[in-house]
Protein backbone atom coordinates (compact mmCIF):
# COMPACT_ATOMS: atom_id res chain seq x y z
CA UNK A 1 0.00 0.00 0.00
CA UNK A 2 1.23 3.22 -0.56
CA UNK A 3 0.45 6.93 0.35
CA UNK A 4 -2.89 8.43 -0.57
CA UNK A 5 -3.24 11.43 -3.25
CA UNK A 6 -5.02 13.53 -0.39
CA UNK A 7 -2.29 13.03 1.98
CA UNK A 8 0.92 13.77 -0.53
CA UNK A 9 -0.76 16.85 -1.71
CA UNK A 10 -1.13 18.32 1.97
CA UNK A 11 2.52 17.23 2.95
CA UNK A 12 5.47 19.69 2.78
CA UNK A 13 8.98 20.30 4.06
CA UNK A 14 8.33 20.90 7.84
CA UNK A 15 12.02 23.01 7.54
CA UNK A 16 11.04 24.99 4.44
CA UNK A 17 7.59 24.14 4.07
CA UNK A 18 8.73 23.53 0.34
CA UNK A 19 7.35 20.55 -2.03
CA UNK A 20 7.97 17.07 -1.52
CA UNK A 21 8.62 14.27 -3.99
CA UNK A 22 7.21 10.86 -2.82
CA UNK A 23 9.21 8.12 -3.84
CA UNK A 24 7.48 4.49 -3.60
CA UNK A 25 10.13 2.21 -3.93
CA UNK A 26 12.73 3.59 -1.42
CA UNK A 27 9.69 4.41 1.04
CA UNK A 28 11.15 8.05 1.33
CA UNK A 29 9.90 11.83 0.78
CA UNK A 30 12.27 14.32 -0.85
CA UNK A 31 12.68 17.67 -0.81
CA UNK A 32 15.08 18.81 -3.25
CA UNK A 33 15.00 22.68 -1.98
CA UNK A 34 16.53 21.29 1.73
CA UNK A 35 18.03 18.32 0.04
CA UNK A 36 16.47 16.15 2.79
CA UNK A 37 15.09 12.42 2.69
CA UNK A 38 12.22 11.55 5.01
CA UNK A 39 11.44 7.86 5.84
CA UNK A 40 8.51 6.45 5.57
CA UNK A 41 7.44 3.57 7.72
CA UNK A 42 4.42 1.36 7.26
CA UNK A 43 2.87 3.81 4.99
CA UNK A 44 3.04 6.50 7.42
CA UNK A 45 5.68 9.42 6.72
CA UNK A 46 8.19 10.73 9.54
CA UNK A 47 8.22 14.30 9.03
CA UNK A 48 10.60 15.16 11.48
CA UNK A 49 14.04 16.77 11.01
CA UNK A 50 15.88 14.44 13.59
CA UNK A 51 14.75 11.40 11.42
CA UNK A 52 15.82 13.35 7.86
CA UNK A 53 18.86 12.47 6.28
CA UNK A 54 20.97 14.31 3.78
CA UNK A 55 21.19 13.56 0.05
Amino acid sequence: MSLSPQLLAILVCPKCKGELEYREQEATLLCHQCRLRYPVRDDIPIMLLDEATSF
